[in-house]
């Protein structure tokens, strides 16, 4: 089944020019990575999945597995724009659990299992989840956050085995998917968006793994498939086209043991971010490798890494740009322009990318300004309840992204910074505001600013500046386990700073920009 968005490799412009969006009246996810596969070719492989004995899932067993899942819910009462929260970590379950909400009109809410519990109950008790797809230990977890609204709980390892339903017909305007996101100040944002988003993604992620899919393709990541990046930018376009996607979660990453997984299993296309990169840099890539295509993202990805893709393994290292809001705006695709190391590459297919100034205006070669983008269906449709931040993401048409680039010639675009504080750590963006509300839980802390300082692994450290009663090396370990326990490992600092005053605005406002500075 030929469904590339992409059909041939061909230099950008001409690709450009060529593409339109052709959105089909009728569309869904779970038909276009699930039951459309599974009427054509039932026993083709799915998800080949490592975490216990080796499972190989077809498309056939997708579909069943899916089907029955949304009866059960069904008889549950959830239904049309109910949210379905999945809380567990990368396996085949989450595919189903996504299929089978989305069969019944519901909207699913992916939850990476790093989440403690007061992150956990802000984003089901925002978004008014009704339903939840989690293991045991998540199960449990949940169940101790006293949330009125969820009234269903379905364990991943114990499936219905039987049933059946009559998909809802959906469009590609119609809500499919909300995925929460971090911002400066405030609380976190659900961020919904609509079933088009898959074929938003395509023309980025087909020509980042230069001309997916290939005979032969076999894709994985170690990213989270509950945050965008994994699951957006690789698992659901390879159950779309039709490629056999490993599922495997690695609790920490280990660079050897992704080196054997690629090599057995045959991988040719992963989407590996900057900090696994520079982790696997360190040590020896095996022999037997079947790698053809890298994409990377969600952090500055620097001409290091891409050289060394090139040098070392022979294989491309694309890097794609875009958010939570709308993914994969820019990408470069070795096969088809002249990559620019270091740099974002250039507007895919279907989107036009500008840096512009603050009052909208593209700015000149060599100049700095926000990256906005427009025409892309890969762009959200609001945020969840929270109108007057959906509109100021907007202006004249263009979506604001808030991070800041420079101009190149040819449409290529460096990344500058952020123009506001999200810390881009280790592949993940994690706004300072809800770590900070953390640490000041602490009956010992007065004040507490968090920061991203530069760090060769990570990109950026997140670290805590804190003013306390009583500074103590037993307080920073103290206050470093409170934040992991409580919201996350990835977002819990890695160093504590305590001082006896923050700089602060005549307002009362911490200058983080001045702790970044050194201030």
């Amino acid at each position: 089944m030929n469904r590339r968005l992409i059909p041939a490799l061909r230099p950008w412009d001409e690709l450009r020019a060529a593409f339109r969006w052709d959105l089909p009246p009728r569309f869904d996810i779970a038909t276009a990575c699930c039951d459309a596969w599974a009427a054509r070719d039932p026993d083709r492989s799915a998800i080949v999945d490592l975490n216990r004995d080796r499972r190989v899932w077809t498309y056939g067993d997708l579909k069943r597995a899916s089907d029955a899942l949304a009866a059960d819910l069904a008889r549950h009462g959830v239904g049309s724009g109910d949210r379905v929260a999945i809380l567990l970590p990368q396996r085949a379950e989450v595919m189903v659990a996504h299929f089978a909400a989305m069969k019944l009109g519901a909207i699913s809410l992916p939850l990476t299992v790093l989440f403690g519990a007061d992150a956990l109950r802000y984003r089901l008790a925002d978004s008014g989840a009704v339903a939840i797809v989690s293991d045991a230990d998540g199960l449990a977890r949940v169940a101790a956050l006293d949330l009125p609204d969820l009234r269903v709980a379905v364990d991943a390892d114990a499936l219905p085995a039987e049933g059946a339903v009559e998909p809802a017909p959906l469009g590609p305007e119609d809500p499919a998917m909300v995925i929460y996101t971090s911002g400066t100040t405030g609380a976190a944002k659900g961020v919904l968006h609509a079933h088009r988003f898959l074929l938003g993604h395509m023309p980025g992620v087909e020509l980042a793994f230069e001309g997916m899919p290939r005979p032969g393709d076999v894709g994985w990541t170690p990213a989270d498939w509950a945050w965008i990046g994994g699951l957006m930018d690789i698992a659901m376009p390879c159950l779309f086209h039709g490629v056999p996607l490993v599922a495997k979660r690695f609790p920490k990453f280990d660079a050897d043991a992704a080196w054997a997984l690629m090599r057995d299993e045959g991988v040719t296309i992963a989407f590996l971010p900057p900090t696994a990169l520079r982790m696997l840099r360190r040590t020896e890539p095996p022999a037997g490798l079947s790698l053809r295509a890298v994409m990377s993202g969600g952090e500055a990805l620097g001409a290091d890494l891409t050289e060394w893709g090139r040098d070392r393994l022979g294989v491309p290292v694309n890097e794609i740009y875009g958010q939570t809001e709308c993914n994969l705006v820019l990408a470069s695709c070795a096969g088809t322009q002249d990559t620019v190391p270091g740099t974002l590459g250039r507007a895919v297919p279907g989107c036009e990318v500008q840096v512009q100034d603050g009052g909208g205006v593209p700015v000149a070669v060599g100049a700095v300004g926000e990256i906005c983008a427009r025409g892309s269906a890969a762009a959200f449709l609001r945020y969840w309840n929270r109108p007057a931040p959906t509109a100021a993401k907007w202006r004249n048409g263009w979506l604001r992204t808030g991070d800041l680039g420079v101009a190149l010639p040819d449409g290529v675009v460096r990344y500058h910074a952020r123009d506001d504080d999200v810390i881009n750590s280790a592949g993940y963006r994690i706004g300072p505001t809800e770590v900070e509300v953390c640490l000041t839980s602490h009956p010992s802390v007065v004040m507490a600013a968090v920061v991203g300082l530069p760090d060769p692994v990570r990109g950026q450290a997140l670290t805590a500046f804190v003013v306390a009663a009583d500074p103590s090396d037993a307080l920073a370990a103290a206050l470093i386990d409170l934040v992991r326990t409580r919201l996350s490992p990835h977002m819990a600092p890695r160093a504590i700073h305590f001082r006896d005053a923050l700089p602060t605005t005549p307002t009362g406002k911490i200058r983080r920009a001045a702790l970044r500075d050194g201030g």
